[in-house]
Formats: C-alpha cells, sequence, structure tokens
C-alpha cells in the first residue's frame, strides 16, 4: 500500500467523479420527488466500478455493447437531465415511492459514469490495483457522505445559490454530454 498512490488515484477518481458539482443534480432530483437511497447508490455504484475493474471491456462485451456505445448511451442520459436542470421540467420520471432514481440516475451515469469507468480501467496503467480500489472506496464514502447529508447541504447552501448552481451545472453537464458523445460517436462511425 502506497500513501501517495492512493492520494493520486483518488485525486484523479474525485476529479471525474465530480460528486460536488452533481449536489445540483441531486437536489433537483430531490424536488421533483424522485427518491433514492444513498447506501444503496453508493453500494450500486462501487460494484459497477469493481466490475469494471477487473473485467473492463470483457463486461461490456458480454452485452455485445463496445466503451464507446456505452458513452454514446450515458451521454444521452446527461442530456436529458441537463434539459431538466436547465429549463426546470421534467422529463426523467420515475416512481418516487420506490427510490427509482437511485440506479439511474445517480448510481449511472452521475457516480460511476462512462468517463469514470474508463478511468478506472486506465488507472491501471499507473497505479498498483490495492492502491485504486482504495482510492475508489475513499471516494465512494465520500459520495455516500453527500448523497446521505444532502439536505444538510441544501440548507447550508440556500435555494438561491442552489438555483443558480443547477442552472450553471445544468449547462456543464449539457457540455460533458456532448463532449461525451461527439468523441465516442466519431470513434463508432469511424469503425463502421
Amino acid at each position: 500500500m502506497d500513501i501517495k498512490e492512493i492520494i493520486g488515484a483518488f485525486l484523479v477518481l474525485f476529479a471525474i467523479i465530480d460528486i460536488t458539482g452533481s449536489i445540483p443534480i441531486f437536489l433537483s432530483l430531490k424536488h421533483s420527488n424522485n427518491k433514492f437511497h444513498p447506501l444503496y447508490a453508493a453500494l450500486i455504484s462501487l460494484g459497477i466500478f469493481v466490475l469494471f475493474f477487473f473485467l473492463g471491456d470483457a463486461a461490456l462485451h458480454l452485452f455485445g455493447v463496445d466503451i464507446h456505445s456505452f458513452a454514446v448511451a450515458g451521454s444521452i442520459v446527461l442530456f436529458i437531465m441537463a434539459f431538466e436542470m436547465i429549463l426546470g421540467i421534467e422529463i426523467f420520471k420515475t416512481d418516487s415511492g420506490s427510490g427509482g432514481s437511485t440506479v439511474v440516475p445517480i448510481a449511472f451515469p452521475l457516480i460511476a459514469g462512462p468517463g469514470a469507468l474508463t478511468t478506472i480501467i486506465s488507472l491501471r496503467a499507473e497505479y498498483s490495483d490495492l492502491n485504486i480500489l482504495m482510492a475508489l472506496l475513499a471516494n465512494i464514502v465520500l459520495d455516500y457522505l453527500v448523497l446521505k447529508y444532502i439536505d444538510k447541504l441544501e440548507r447550508v447552501l440556500g435555494d438561491t445559490l442552489i438555483s443558480i448552481l443547477r442552472k450553471f451545472f445544468g449547462v456543464i453537464l449539457l457540455a460533458i454530454g456532448v463532449k461525451l458523445l461527439t468523441t465516442n460517436l466519431g470513434t463508432l462511425i469511424s469503425s463502421l
């Protein structure tokens, strides 16, 4: 176990997952009565990450999907969420009583998104497996804490700042979706 490697991998994953940037999205889901379970979201995200860490492309190939198609699908979910945030409308409807937002869109693509999944695979070229897994676990714990204490974060931030952040991060999310789509769609088209 190497603390420098754990910190390095943690910072890379933290930047890619961007849980703090997703706070307005979580609040937007909460205000539109989309229930979610923080512990389940964290555990499902962890499971997705571990699956991709050990199986990588093989997991996608099991379903006949490549990483580029997976990223394009994730970008479409991001588009929908961005439009909801920017325009203040509800497109993504879930059963509000069942915790239906726990898996989609929280566990995937917000926490374990295509970019983060690709990153977890590529980190294996730089860091040892144990250090990456420790960094991943630390990120998942942080994600869980943000989801669990989202109401307290909302009180600290206030309604006006949350509204501004929701619109701002909606545009950022849309830009991330566009980049994810164009990068991977170009690769898909050139492979035909």
